[in-house]
């Protein structure tokens, strides 16, 4: 398989995955602001969209990390500025889009999220994602969100936190690393076997991306619904 056709090939998909992230964070960084009222959401996902795309040349420490010495680059040297413009206009897009369906479970599902409680989460949560970028550590700034929602749902008083939605997340988190892996190393041996074999890892990851998409259509979570408590699932009665 022709290296240009390869390399063509991972950055599409990377700006995909960028693209991705960027709705992930859009629930990161705003589904407090978005619960507690004060800022309207499509106003909040604007603000998110332009700080992701400012915040990709901040810092790239945990980019220098993961790449140092491999994507033709030297030892402990930064991605290039295309490489970081381009994911950083992914990113941002990906943000505007907004990761609606995320932000309602964050925002709404987790616990009655009241003001302060969204000032102490993003305040805990920006400590850490901050003091993680500077060391060059690679976290889930999804993770540190959510938990940073749990715990200031927990931190007040007559709260109401929905543990068995803390459950359901430490599941597929848990699950989340084996299935990548096992994806990935089914992939990579798949793309490995040449041109045809990548064509069907693309097809698969597009159908089964149409997929999820055609499925959240069913119940869409939109701007204009972000806010509102989804109904709780019926209970069946014992026999």
């Amino acid at each position: 398989m022709d290296l240009s056709l390869i390399v063509v090939v991972v950055i599409v998909t990377a700006l995909a995955f960028d693209f991705t992230n960027g709705f992930h964070d859009t629930a990161n960084a705003m589904a407090t602001s978005i619960a507690t009222k004060a800022l309207k959401p499509r106003t909040a996902v604007i603000i998110a969209g332009v700080l992701n795309l400012i915040g990709a040349f901040l810092s790239v420490e945990v980019a220098k990390t993961i790449s140092s010495g491999l994507g033709a680059l030297p030892a402990n040297a930064g991605p290039p500025f295309w490489v970081v413009l381009s994911a950083g206009l992914a990113i941002a897009l990906g943000t505007y889009m907004g990761g609606w369906r995320i932000i309602q479970t964050l925002g709404k599902r987790v616990s009655e999220i009241q003001t302060p409680q969204g000032f102490a989460a993003e305040s805990a949560g920006a400590a850490v994602i901050l003091t993680s970028s500077h060391l060059g550590l690679a976290l889930s700034t999804t993770q540190v969100a959510t938990g940073a929602i749990f715990g200031a749902g927990a931190g007040r008083r007559l709260a109401s936190v929905q543990w068995s939605v803390a459950d359901q997340m430490a599941v597929a988190w848990l699950l989340t690393l084996p299935a990548a892996a096992v994806v990935g190393a089914v992939a990579a041996w798949l793309a490995g076997t040449g041109t045809v074999g990548t064509i069907i890892v693309a097809l698969v990851l597009v159908g089964l991306a149409s997929g999820i998409y055609a499925a959240a259509r069913r119940r869409p979570v939109t701007a204009d619904n972000v806010n509102d408590v989804p109904a709780p699932k019926p209970v069946v009665a014992a026999a």
